[in-house]
């Protein structure tokens, strides 16, 4: 009886972690995008991160998770390829500046 009520409030055994999907990366106006959708069930967050390797050699890097979610893996890493050039095409450089707005 009592596993039978730590089930009901712990989701049960079949219970998981998110887990990441990868992704091929994009290149994009000198940036890449690495579309990295996470898995939800039957369903994938939107995720990537976009990296630049600046003037003075160094990789910078920002994550992006958003709220949207899809119902096919190729759906989620077309969104948040797309997402990413949006994000590059808005903010650009600033993107990778210690102030965010």
């Amino acid at each position: 009886m009592i596993k039978f009520i730590q089930k009901l409030f712990s989701g049960g055994s079949q219970a998981t972690e998110p887990r990441k999907v990868v992704a091929d990366d994009v290149e994009y106006k000198g940036y890449t995008i690495t579309p990295s959708p996470i898995a939800e069930g039957s369903q994938y967050r939107t995720c990537g991160t976009i990296s630049h390797t600046a003037e003075d050699g160094q990789i910078r890097q920002s994550q992006y998770i958003r709220a949207d979610n899809h119902t096919s893996e190729q759906q989620a890493i077309d969104h948040a390829i797309s997402k990413g050039k949006q994000v590059i095409d808005e903010r650009g450089e600033a993107l990778f500046s210690s102030e965010r707005c």
